[in-house]
Order: structure tokens, then sequence, then C-alpha cells
């Protein structure tokens, strides 16, 4: 923007702001009419860190927010190029007597949540998808690790996310195609020599340790997100806890004959009686995972689609909120894990999203544990169907309404909810 457009723009804003009165509010619609979905969010998570009451506008519009008609939020919804309309009493009126009929609800979110990231100082650019998404959108968050973990540094944050992860200690289960490479063996290297600094003989017993004090978190009201293979390694590593299920290129030793027998399921968040892949060769963890290793192969991002299901915004406002969005059928994404049997979640846990073709393939669910909740997404990038190594990362500016992503960034505002809507 030049000096004279600018000028221009306050002027205009002076102008428009002049004539509104206290009861007018901001409507950032959220439907296909939205120039930038993505942004969206992040004007949303701004406004509340200015210390303005947001209003989220379950079903309504795609999901719509509502913000007081500040000059300041209009002013960065035309600096993010974020749509948005001034309604005034009686639209307000008739937006508020629209919602009370239909499955929509207004869910007051109240403070900017803060953010943490579980991610290893190594990461590469092709790694995130979710900081890919905050960054993009503008949404502020703090990088941590296994030192910080351990450390409590989680009491800080609202919302964690993990990177993702392979909690088994099993470095990705890349052993096979990339023991060569030389990103592979600094990943070791920096896993040994954690482990080592804090007291653990082995990158696995790290892990779980890590994976506990996670699971601590949740427990005392945290909010956990996971993609990918911190999905389902997380739980494997919970249930595994003091149980070796790691082969000897990883840990120097062979895992324990009777480890099957040993896990203990009732130490998961989401998933049960499953069956560990101990194979240092083979590219997968378990059978939790629907994904060409497992015998299903890749049909498209088309064929291997999935639907978000519909909730009622009244009675169960928390995953009406994560699936939030202009669409209901969002195309489908490829990871190290790709999405997850459904015979193998445990029945309290809320299915939000199925692949179309295959009902059996779970590829968003969430459920609570303690005071907290955790929601897992499967596949890594909603924008990169197959997402190989050394792949770019994804330009978002292409993707700017993204549907997948946008479940993303759903997940980074619940926690702003007001606490007594939140209704599981």
């Amino acid at each position: 923007m030049n000096q004279k457009t600018f000028f221009f723009f306050i002027l205009l804003s002076c102008c428009v702001f002049s004539s509104t009165t206290r009861a007018d509010k901001i409507l950032i619609y959220m439907d296909l009419e939205q120039a930038d979905h993505l942004k969206a969010y992040g004007v949303a998570y701004k406004a509340l860190e200015w210390g303005y009451k947001v209003e989220w506008l379950l079903n309504y519009r795609g999901g719509s927010f509502m913000t007081p008609a500040v000059q300041d939020i209009a002013h960065i919804c035309h600096l993010r190029g974020v749509s948005f309309t001034i309604v005034g009493g009686d639209q307000i009126a008739q937006i508020y007597k629209e919602i009370e009929e239909k499955n929509m609800e207004n869910i007051l979110l109240e403070k900017a949540p803060s953010i943490a990231i579980y991610t290893p100082p190594n990461k590469e650019p092709w790694d995130d998808a979710v900081t890919l998404a905050l960054t993009y959108a503008q949404i502020p968050y703090t990088t941590l690790w296994d030192e910080g973990v351990l450390a409590g540094q989680l009491e800080d944050f609202d919302w964690l996310h993990l990177h993702h992860e392979d909690f088994t200690g099993q470095y990705g289960k890349f052993y096979g195609l990339y023991r060569n490479a030389l990103w592979y063996k600094k990943e070791v290297a920096i896993n040994q020599e954690m482990a080592k600094h804090l007291g653990f003989f082995k990158v696995s017993e790290l892990k779980k340790a890590v994976a506990r004090a996670i699971k601590d978190y949740v427990a005392k009201g945290g909010f956990l997100f996971s993609m990918c293979s911190a999905t389902d390694t997380y739980d494997i590593a919970l249930a595994a806890e003091g149980v070796d299920i790691v082969d000897t290129p990883f840990d120097g030793d062979p895992p324990d004959p009777d480890y099957q027998a040993k896990l203990d399921y009732s130490k998961t968040f989401a998933f049960t009686n499953f069956k560990l892949i101990t194979n240092p060769l083979v590219y997968e963890f378990s059978d939790i995972d629907i994904s060409p290793q497992n015998g299903y192969p890749p049909l498209g991002p088309l064929k291997n689609s999935f639907t978000l299901f519909e909730f009622s915004a009244k009675y169960d406002p928390v995953p009406t909120m994560l699936t939030q969005d202009h669409v209901s059928v969002i195309k489908g994404f490829m990871g190290q894990t790709t999405a997850f049997r459904k015979d193998l979640i445990k029945k309290h846990v809320i299915i939000m999203g199925e692949e179309i073709a295959n009902p059996d393939a779970v590829k968003y669910l969430h459920g609570n544990y303690g005071r907290g909740t955790f929601t897992y997404l499967g596949g890594h990038d909603p924008e990169d169907y197959e997402h190989f190594v050394y792949d770019p990362p994804t330009n978002l500016a292409l993707y700017k309404n993204s549907p997948g992503y946008r479940l993303i960034l759903n997940n980074i505002l619940f926690p702003a909810a007001k606490k007594k809507e939140r209704k599981t």
C-alpha cells in the first residue's frame, strides 16, 4: 500500500466510522464470499489480543465472526485482505433471530489463547502444516521441545500442537529409506544428545516421559491438537509405558518379546486394541493408520475426500466449533498417518469426519481427558496430497480459502470460547 492509498483509506475509514453507532458491529463472514478465510482467523485473534470480545456465529454463513465496529478491526481487515461488512441494529437482531431458530449458536470468545508448538530444533521447511497456518494467519506462537516440556513450561500455555513427532523413539520409521541421509543422521544425533542430557538411556524412554507430561497437561485443562504421526505414535507411547517396543537399529537391543501383550490401552487417549508393527524397515507404526503401508492404496485427493459431520450447535458446541467450514466435503490428503481405523477408536471419542469412499477411515476426532481435550487430524498437509520428504513448504497465499487449513485454525480459536459454553 503506497502513501497516497494509505491516507485515502484512513480518510474513508474515518468517514465510515463517524456514521456508525455503538450498536453497530463488524461481521466477518466466512462463507464462499470471504476473500481470505485463513487470515480472518488471524483478525479474530488480533481482536482478542486487543481486548475486544469476538462472537463466533456457529453455522451462520460458514462460521462467521462478529466484533465491535471499531476502526482498529476494520483497518486490519483491509490490510490483510479479509472481507467484512458493517451491520446495524436491525440486521444484528435478524442475525440473532436466525441463530435462535436454526441449528446455529453464538459463542463468545473472550481471550486470545497462548499457543505452544512442540517442535524439534532441526525441523525442516516441509515439516508442519500448523506452523504454516499460524504464520500465514499472523497468529503468534512459541516453540518448545523435550527439555521445555519436562521442565513444566506447558503450564504457561492454553493450547499445544504436536509437530509430527514420533513418540515411539523410532525417528519416524524413516530408517529403511533415509538412514544414510544427512537430515536423518542429524535427527538421530540431536535426539540422542537430548536424551543423554535429560538423563535417559534411550530416546524411546525420553519420548514416553514427554508423552506422560503432555497427558498431565491435558488432564489439568490443556487443549491438545495433533496431526500426522503425532496422533497414533502419541497413543502408542502412552500404552507402552514400561515396555520396550523398538528394535535394535533404534535403541541397540531388540523389543520385549511380549510387547504386544503388555500394552495398556487404558492409558491412551483415542485408540485401543491396536497391533504394533516393529519391523524397522516397514514405514508404519501400527494398524491404526489407514495408509498404503497397511493395504489401503491412495485414490487421489477427490476420491479420498472426507465429509465433516454436522452437530447440534446448541447442545454440542465444541465439535461444532471444530468443524466450522464453508464446505462440508474436504479433499483428502495423506501423511505418515493418513486416517484412523474406526474399529480401533475408543467409544467415548467423538468422530467429526470420515472418508466418503471408506467410512471405516476416520479423518478427524475429538475427546476429553480430565479437564482438557485432545483433537486428532489425520494427514500431513491439507493442500499437498502426498507430501514427500524434500517437498517445498506450501505457499498458503495460493490456498487462502483452504477448507482443510480452516480445520487447523478452528482449533486455535476453540480455547478462547467462554468456559461455560463448553458442553461436550
